[in-house]
């Protein structure tokens, strides 16, 4: 058997790199120093600290660097962009979480936000973090006209039409407004992928691809390389929720430190139940193979980012 690929230990030593950074500057952003002193209450910040502290892949901060670097961009001006984009992650999940949307107890191997807190903290901790991530952007970076795209760029992203909607969209396909239901796709796999890919391109994809958009802008990329960044993030993002799917059947909740699976219990179209495993599987893969097609024209610089990809594909948590 061969040791890791190139592009693996590439990755590895990216993320050795990156990650102390981004956890640095998201305990920084959170702190008592940076929040009491504008008069944040001590139950919010703790709950916003709770949740966004609370570990994870870190992905889509490290996709913000990965993406300047690619660029030719030095990656510690895009740390503000990194951190904004994990505290709309955080945002998200903290709500994807209440009762009323997801209704889970456990994220990232502890009880989620409003069980620690309540419900009223938790849906409040979300909308400071939310509000936290533009106001970073507008004041940390340097140019403001690049801090006015970026924050242009992630509110696109993480908005209506974007995660938010992708969410919305997500909620329906329970069968929760009686206007779309799972069972309309039974006999018609096809449309049924089709359905699930317009949800996941805006729930989860388009956040991973404007990630990597915001390193390539902080970087003042061209727009052939963002169009290749772009193509890249879209595909690693699908792929990602496929995994995803996958993962809610044969993980553990040990190792995904959530509850597993929840969709079919909620008898959500999810990729498996369409597709079956095996067939899932190799979606997931064609994507991936598409995702390190679009950054074959960053030289040296793609390994990390391919790294990235089969670590999405591989992993099992």
């Amino acid at each position: 058997m061969g040791g890791p690929s190139v592009a693996s230990r590439e990755f590895a030593a990216a993320c050795e790199q990156l990650l102390p950074r981004i956890e640095d500057a998201l305990k920084q952003a959170v702190s008592p120093e940076k929040l009491q002193p504008s008069d944040v209450p001590e139950r919010l910040r703790s709950a916003m600290e709770y949740s966004l502290l609370a570990g994870g892949k870190r992905l889509r901060p490290v996709l913000v660097l990965l993406g300047c670097d690619a660029c030719g961009g030095n990656w510690e001006d895009a740390l503000p962009a990194a951190c904004a984009v994990e505290m709309i992650h955080t945002y998200s999940l903290i709500h994807d979480d209440l009762p009323s949307m997801d209704n889970d107890d456990i994220r990232r191997g502890r009880p989620t936000c409003h069980r620690q807190f309540d419900d009223a903290t938790a849906i409040l901790a979300g909308d400071a973090l939310l509000t936290l991530a533009f106001e970073t952007m507008a004041t940390e970076i340097a140019d403001p006209a690049v801090a006015a795209r970026c924050c242009q760029t992630l509110a696109q992203a993480s908005g209506a039409a974007g995660m938010v909607g992708g969410q919305m969209a997500d909620l329906a396909g329970e069968g929760r407004f009686d206007d779309e239901r799972p069972e309309q796709f039974q006999d018609d796999p096809e449309a049924a992928v089709t359905h699930l890919e317009a949800i996941h391109r805006r729930k989860t994809g388009a956040l991973l691809a404007n990630s990597l958009k915001l390193g390539g802008i902080v970087a003042r990329a061209s727009t052939e390389q963002l169009d290749s960044l772009t193509i890249y993030g879209n595909s690693v993002g699908l792929a990602f929720q496929i995994a995803d799917d996958v993962l809610d059947v044969v993980g553990s909740a040990q190792e995904l430190g959530k509850g597993v699976r929840k969709d079919a219990d909620l008898g959500k179209l999810t990729y498996p139940s369409v597709l079956g495993l095996d067939a899932s599987r190799d979606r997931a893969e064609t994507l991936i193979e598409t995702a390190e097609r679009a950054v074959a024209g960053f030289g040296s610089r793609q390994n990390a980012l391919i790294g990235l990809a089969r670590f999405v594909l591989e992993r099992n948590h």
